[in-house]
Parts: C-alpha cells; structure tokens; sequence
C-alpha cells in the first residue's frame, strides 16, 4: 500500500479522447455519437434486451435514449466514453466513469454496453485496459469499481477475466426496473495494476493472435502465470 501521509485528492475523471491499437476512446458528444450508438453500435430498439440490467426503463426510441445518456451525466455526474473501432471507423459500444470519489481515490465503471461488433474481439479487452490505465496512471486513484446485478453472469464474468477481484453482494441494494437489485462489487486496488497491466498488455500484441484473429493465450492465464513467476 503506498505511504498516504501526504495524500492529495485525484482529479476528478474528464472526457478524454485515448487511441488504441484496435479501439479509440472518445468522450461523448450528442452531435457525434448519439446516432451511431443508438443505430450502429446497438440496433435501435435491440438496446432493450441488451441493457436489461440497467435501472433505467426500457428506451421507447432514440429521444428516449438521448435524454438518459444527457441525464446520467449532467445529474449523476457520469463521463461517458465511445468505443470507436479503428479498423472500420464504427461506434461500437461505451462505458462510464461514474460516482468518482476523488478525495479518497475511488471511481466506478459502469454503464457497460457492449454491441454486438465487439463480441470475440480485441476491442472490448483494449477498452477496459485504456480506461483502467487512465484512472492508474493518469489520475493516480488508488481503487477502480465494477458493479453491477448480480444476476447478470455475462458482466460477472467479464469482471473477473478483466482482473477484478470479487468483494461480495451488496444484498437489495437498490430497486431497478421496479424489482429488488442485489449487486455484485468487484475491484482493482492500484497494487493489483502493474501486473494487470502487463497481462493486458501482453494479451492484447499482435503475435497473440493467429491469422484468423484468434488468441493464441487467454488473459486469465497470462496473468496466472505472471502471478506465479512473481511469487516464485
């Protein structure tokens, strides 16, 4: 743990344009995006069935979906990140820093949404790794959160292969879609990151894919390893 007798608050996260190997993050602007995510990255009204553990009711159409991304940012305080893929200049997805707690070094990402082009790809696992080093590296925050319902198996999942370490459920934690919400919470610790980082980044070069795009090591066991070299 590093020596906190004279800490100073983080800067809170701001919108923040980050490019890629295979993905290029950009802070959301309606002019820009709003279209492209609702159209391209999430097939109109297919958003629904996508965003099902989301609180939010379901959108009714692209005003709908606009208003809320407006909403959550200038009421929640949300910074909303676009998933551009650099391959095809296409919106892709997004994600969120969110309820940042700058005094103490802390933010979530959340308000996840991954379309269907960023499935079996390197563009989701890039994304995560470009936000979570961002919040390490370029802000100095010493905790990074995942949360979300628990049952949602394919976010638990995603957490865990991302290197998050599972802390529990926070049992009727909120109301969501007018139903009880119990919510798994996951985290990265800023002594956790060098590691993680060199798995992603080792995960995530060119000669870790074959021809055809598909990994030759999966990322858990990139960072096993590392972690056994570390304790050997």
């Amino acid at each position: 743990m590093r020596d906190l007798a004279n800490w100073t608050a983080c800067p809170a996260p701001q919108p923040v344009t980050i490019e890629g190997r295979y993905v290029r993050l950009e802070a959301y602007d309606r002019a820009a995006h709003l279209e492209a995510l609702w159209h391209d990255a999430f097939g109109g009204l297919a958003i629904n069935p996508l965003l099902k553990y989301f609180t939010q009711d379901d959108f009714s159409g692209i005003e709908d979906f606009g208003a809320w991304l407006s909403a959550v940012q200038t009421k929640s305080g949300w910074i909303t990140e676009v998933f551009r893929d650099r391959a095809t200049d296409k919106v892709v997805g997004m994600a969120n820093y969110m309820r940042a707690d700058a005094a103490n070094g802390v933010v979530e990402v959340g308000g996840v949404a991954h379309g269907p082009a960023m499935a079996r790809s390197a563009l989701s696992t890039e994304a995560h790794y470009l936000m979570a080093r961002h919040v390490f590296e370029d802000l100095g925050y010493r905790r990074y959160e995942w949360k979300c319902h628990s049952e949602t198996q394919r976010s638990r999942t995603a957490a865990l292969r991302l290197g998050f370490t599972f802390e529990g459920i926070f049992r009727q934690h909120m109301i969501s879609k007018h139903a009880n919400r119990d919510t798994a919470w996951y985290s990265i610790i800023d002594r956790e990151w060098p590691p993680i980082r060199t798995a992603f980044e080792t995960w995530l070069s060119p000669g870790n894919f074959d021809g055809e795009g598909h990994q030759r090591r999966r990322l858990e066991d990139i960072r096993a390893e590392l972690s056994v070299k570390e304790q050997a």
